[in-house]
C-alpha cells in the first residue's frame, strides 16, 4: 500500500459509512411515515366485536357483520332500531354523511375553502336543505321520530370519535383546515340527501339546454335528425299491454290505502302542445349544470338503470325473481350501504325485517325486500324540470303584463381560510335564477312562439329553474311505508308517497304477485312541453298541476308474465298526459325482453341466469356498424384486417374482446366524423341517442350528415380508429383487448381528484378491466371524446327470490366500509367487474352461519 493509498481509503470508507447511515435514517424516516399514516388509517377503523354501551338506547341492539362487513341490526323498539342504523352508518361512512351533507346544504367552502365558492351559491340557491327542513317538519310524528332516532344513533358514535378517529379523511383535511370538528347530525342532514339523488336523476336539464344552444347553429330538420323520436315500433314500451294506459284504472289493481300523499292541482289532461322555438345562448348555464356533477355521484354516460320481475309461472320455483341494477356514476365508497333492519319480533310498534341497499346518512332501505314482498328502482325519465327564460328588470320580473316583486332571500358562506361571503338568491314564481350564478353568462336572447315581438315585456332576459325536487313533498316518509308494505296496495300507497326523484318501481310478493308502478310528482304542462326553455312571462306556459296519482301508469300480473323496465319509454304517445321526449331509446329494455324471451322458451329461469343477463354486453351499435362497414374496402392491408375482425365479431362487449376494443374506438371517431360535417359545436352526449341516429342516417348516402362521400367519411374514420388503438394498445391484435382500454379506476368521492398523486394513491383504487358499455345492459358507460374508461356504472346488482329469501343473490360496486385500507374498503370490486354476485342471508339461521363478527350495543346504565 502506497502512503497515499491509505487515506483514501479511510475517506472512502467514511463516505460509505455516512451514506449507510443517511440511508438508515431515510429507512427509519419512511418507516415512521409509513407507521404514520398506517396508525391514522387504522385508529378510524370501527369496533365490530364486543359490546359498546350507547347513551339513548332503550334496550340492548345486537350488531352481526359477515366476512363483507354487510350488518343485520336486530332492535326491540323502532326507535333502538333506527338508532343503531344512524350509529352503524357513522361507524362505516361518516366522512361520506357529512362531505354529503355540506354539499346538500351548499357548505363545501367551508371544508375546502374559496374553490368551492361557486358550486355553493348554486347548491344554496336550491335550497335543498330548506326544503328538506320543511318536510321534516311537515312528517306523521312516527316518521319524524325515526328520523330523530337515527340522528340520535349518529350522534352518539360522534361523542366517542372526534377527528381522524372518525376518519382517516379528517387527518388529510387537517393539513389545509386545521381545527374543523363535524357538528351533531340531524333529521334534516338525511332528508337533504334525497334532493341530492333527484339532481342525479334530473334527466333532461342537460338536453333542454344542449338543444337550445343547437338552435343558433342548426335548422330545424338537422334538430330532428339528432333528436329522433322514439322508435316505438322496434323497442318496448313499460306498459307493454297497455301501451296507451287506457286500462290504468282497471279495478282488478289493488287499491292504495290511503288517501295519495302526491299534490294535485287543477289537474287535467294535456292540451295540444306547441313547442317554442328558442334562440338561447346558455353556454354559463351549461357549466352551472355540470358542476356538481364532479361533487356528487353523477349519472354522467349512461344515466339510467335496468330492472325486470318474472312471474312464477316461468321460474323454476314456482314463484317470481325480481332482478335490479341502478346505473349511477362511479364512486368510492359506492353510494349503496347494504344492511338488514330487523325487529326481534314483528309487532305494530317495530314491524321491519327489511334487507337491501340504503344509503348512507339515511334511515331505513331504500332498494331491498322484507319478508313479503321485494321491489327495484330505475329512472322514470319523465320531464320534471323546466328552464325558464324570464324577463326581468331591477326590481322584479314581467309576468302576464305585470312586474312582481323577486322573492329574495340572504345567504351566508364560510370560508376555510377565508372571509365570509354574502350573497342574495333572487327567485320568479318559477323558480330560482340560475343566471345570477354566472358572472360572464351572456345575452340570452329568445324569440318564442307568440303572436308577436311587442308581447315581449320590457327589461333584460333570465333563466330560472322550475324542478319538482324544490317543492316540498312526502318522500321522507315514503321509504318508511315501502319498508312495512305486506301487498300491492301497501306498495301503492308508499308509490303515492314517492315524490322525487321519480321512478319506475318494480313489484313482486310471496302469493306470486308481480307488479309496476310510475310514482313521482309529474307536471301537467300549459303551452309548451319543456322540450326548449320556454317564455316565463307568459302564464299559458306555467304548469298546470300534476297528473293525479290514479292516473299514473301502473302493471298488475300482466299476461305476458314478466315487467321490464329499463329508463325506456312508460306509454305510448296516446297517453292522455305528456310525460317526456327524452326517453332513453330503449336499446337495454329490448335486448333484456330478447334475453327474458329465449330464457323463458328454454324454460325454467333461474336465480343464476337472471344473474348471467345483469352481464349481457350485446353493443346496440355492432349491427349498424357492421352494416355501415359491410361494403367498405380500405388500401392498408392492417386497418382492412381490423374490419374484416369486426365483420366477424360477435356484437359482444366483453372484456378480453379485441373486435369490441376496435368497434368502440371506431364508433368515437365514426360519430365525431359525423359531427364535424356541420359548422356547428354539437356535444355526443347520449350513445344511445347516437345509435339511433346512426341507424337512420346509415340508409341515405346521400344525407350531409356524411359529409361529401358516406364511404370516403367511413374509410377515413376505419383508418384514424385504427391508429388510435394502435398507439394504446400496440400493432398486433391479439394485445388489444377492450377490457383495459374500458377500465375502472374508483375514485375517491372528495379527495380522489384532489390533483397531489401522494392523497389519491391513499384512497383510489383500480383500475379493473370493464367489459359492458354504453346502451349495454351491464351498463358501464363512457364518455365520447373523454377516453373510453368507465365513468358510469351497474353500481350494484341483486336477483332476489320469492320462494326463498336465502336463495337471492348480490353485490355492491365497492365494499361495506368508507375507510380506506379496510379490509371491506373495495372487497367486492372484483367480483363486480367479473358479475360474480354472492348469497344474500336473510334467515335467522342463514344470518347466523354467516356472522363473522358480532358487536351489541347496550343503553347507557342510569343513575339511580
Amino acid at each position: 500500500m502506497t502512503p497515499t493509498s491509505a487515506p483514501r481509503s479511510r475517506i472512502r470508507s467514511r463516505l460509505i459509512t455516512i451514506f449507510l447511515g443517511l440511508l438508515g435514517l431515510l429507512g427509519v424516516a419512511v418507516l415512521v411515515v409509513g407507521g404514520y399514516v398506517m396508525w391514522s388509517v387504522q385508529r378510524a377503523f370501527p369496533d365490530t366485536k364486543g359490546t359498546l354501551q350507547v347513551s339513548g338506547l332503550d334496550h340492548s341492539v345486537t350488531v352481526q357483520r359477515d366476512a363483507r362487513g354487510i350488518p343485520t341490526i336486530t332492535a326491540e323498539t323502532s326507535h333502538d332500531l333506527f338508532m343503531a342504523q344512524g350509529y352503524v352508518h357513522a361507524q362505516d361512512r361518516f366522512w361520506e354523511m357529512d362531505f354529503r351533507r355540506h354539499m346538500t346544504a351548499g357548505r363545501l367552502s367551508e371544508l375546502f375553502g374559496e374553490s368551492q365558492l361557486g358550486a355553493d351559491k348554486f347548491l344554496r340557491s336550491l335550497d335543498w336543505h330548506g326544503v328538506a327542513a320543511q318536510e321534516i317538519a311537515d312528517l306523521p310524528q312516527r316518521e319524524r321520530a325515526y328520523y330523530e332516532a337515527y340522528a340520535d344513533g349518529v350522534n352518539a358514535y360522534l361523542t366517542e370519535r372526534q377527528g381522524g378517529a372518525l376518519a382517516f379523511e379528517y387527518t388529510v383535511l387537517g393539513l389545509q383546515n386545521r381545527g374543523y370538528e363535524p357538528e351533531p347530525w340531524t333529521p334534516v342532514d338525511s332528508a337533504a340527501w334525497l334532493k341530492a339523488m333527484a339532481w342525479d336523476l334530473r334527466t333532461n336539464l342537460e338536453e333542454e339546454t344542449a338543444r337550445a344552444l343547437l338552435t343558433q347553429q342548426l335548422d330545424a330538420q338537422q334538430l330532428a335528425d339528432l333528436y329522433p323520436e322514439y322508435p316505438f315500433e322496434q323497442h318496448p314500451v313499460i306498459l307493454a299491454e297497455d301501451p296507451n294506459g287506457s286500462n290504468i284504472d282497471s279495478t282488478q289493481i289493488p287499491q292504495a290505502t290511503g288517501p295519495s300523499g302526491a299534490e294535485n292541482i287543477d289537474a287535467r289532461p294535456r292540451a295540444a302542445t306547441t313547442t317554442p322555438t328558442s334562440d338561447l345562448d346558455l353556454a354559463g348555464v351549461t357549466d352551472l349544470l355540470t358542476t356538481l356533477d364532479a361533487l356528487m355521484p353523477s349519472v354522467g354516460e349512461g344515466i339510467g338503470s335496468n330492472s325486470w320481475v318474472i312471474s312464477g309461472e316461468h321460474t323454476d320455483t314456482g314463484l317470481p325473481l325480481l332482478a335490479n341494477d341502478p346505473h349511477l356514476g362511479a364512486t368510492l365508497p359506492s353510494v349503496w350501504h347494504q344492511v338488514h333492519l330487523r325487529c326481534a319480533t314483528i309487532t305494530e310498534d317495530c314491524a321491519y325485517d327489511v334487507a337491501g341497499f340504503s344509503f348512507s346518512g339515511l334511515p331505513g332501505v331504500i332498494i331491498g325486500h322484507n319478508q313479503n314482498i321485494a321491489w327495484g328502482f330505475t329512472n322514470l325519465t319523465t320531464d320534471v324540470a323546466d328552464l325558464y327564460v324570464e324577463k326581468i328588470q331591477d326590481n322584479g320580473y314581467w309576468h302576464d303584463g305585470e312586474l312582481h316583486d323577486f322573492e329574495t332571500r340572504n345567504e351566508t358562506f364560510k370560508v376555510a381560510g377565508g372571509q365570509d361571503v354574502r350573497y342574495e338568491v333572487r327567485s320568479t314564481h318559477h323558480g330560482p335564477i340560475l343566471s345570477d350564478l354566472e358572472p360572464d353568462f351572456e345575452t340570452i336572447t329568445i324569440n318564442p312562439a307568440i303572436a308577436n315581438d311587442d308581447d315581449v315585456p320590457p327589461g333584460k332576459f333570465a333563466l330560472s329553474l322550475r324542478w319538482t325536487a324544490l317543492d316540498v313533498t312526502t318522500t321522507p316518509r315514503s321509504i318508511f311505508t315501502l319498508n312495512r308494505a305486506q301487498t300491492f296496495a301497501d306498495f301503492r300507497q308508499a308509490a303515492s308517497e314517492f315524490a322525487v326523484p321519480g321512478q319506475n318501481l318494480i313489484y313482486a310478493d310471496t302469493h306470486g304477485n308481480i307488479g309496476y308502478q310510475a310514482p313521482g310528482k309529474l307536471p301537467i304542462r300549459g303551452a309548451g312541453d319543456g322540450y326548449l326553455p320556454q317564455p316565463g312571462w307568459d302564464s299559458s306556459y306555467n304548469w298546470q298541476g300534476f297528473i293525479t296519482f290514479d292516473d299514473l301508469p301502473v302493471s298488475y300480473n300482466p299476461e305476458s308474465g314478466y315487467i321490464v323496465t329499463a329508463n325506456n319509454a312508460i306509454v305510448t304517445d296516446d297517453y292522455p298526459y305528456f310525460l317526456s321526449r327524452d326517453w332513453d331509446y330503449g336499446y337495454r329494455a329490448a335486448r333484456i325482453v330478447e334475453q327474458l324471451e329465449a330464457l323463458i322458451a328454454a324454460g325454467p329461469v333461474t336465480v343464476e341466469s337472471m344473474s348471467q343477463l345483469h352481464m349481457d354486453t350485446q353493443f346496440p351499435g355492432a349491427a349498424p356498424l357492421q352494416q355501415a362497414y359491410a361494403g367498405i374496402d380500405v388500401k392498408n392491408d392492417d386497418v382492412q384486417q381490423a374490419l374484416d375482425m369486426l365483420a366477424e365479431w360477435d356484437g359482444n362487449n366483453d372484456a378480453d374482446s379485441a373486435p369490441a376494443a376496435y368497434a368502440n374506438v371506431l364508433w368515437n371517431h365514426v360519430t365525431q366524423a359525423m359531427m364535424d360535417t356541420q359548422d356547428a359545436d354539437i356535444t355526443r352526449d347520449d350513445q344511445s341517442r347516437l345509435f339511433e341516429f346512426f341507424t337512420i342516417q346509415r340508409e341515405d348516402p346521400d344525407s350531409t350528415w356524411w359529409g361529401e362521400s358516406q364511404g370516403a367519411l367511413l374509410a377515413d374514420a376505419a383508418e384514424a380508429a385504427y391508429n388510435e388503438l394502435v398507439a394504446a394498445q400496440g400493432s398486433d391484435p391479439e394485445d388489444w383487448n377492450w377490457g383495459d382500454l374500458h377500465a375502472l379506476t374508483l375514485r375517491h368521492e372528495s379527495f380522489g381528484n384532489s390533483g397531489i398523486a401522494p392523497i389519491e394513491a391513499l384512497f383510489n383504487r383500480g383500475p379493473y378491466p370493464t367489459g359492458g358499455g354504453s346502451g349495454v345492459v351491464n351498463a358501464t358507460g363512457w364518455e365520447l371524446d373523454e377516453g373510453y374508461a368507465t365513468t358510469s356504472v351497474p353500481s350494484m346488482r341483486m336477483v332476489v327470490d320469492l320462494s326463498d329469501w336465502d336463495a337471492s343473490v348480490w353485490q355492491n360496486l365497492t365494499g361495506t366500509s368508507g375507510h380506506a385500507f379496510h379490509r371491506n374498503y373495495v372487497d367486492q370490486a372484483d367480483d363486480w367487474a367479473q358479475g360474480k354476485q354472492f348469497p344474500w342471508a336473510y334467515s335467522p339461521e342463514a344470518i347466523d352461519d354467516a356472522t363473522q363478527a358480532v358487536l351489541v350495543l347496550e343503553p347507557t346504565a342510569k343513575l339511580s
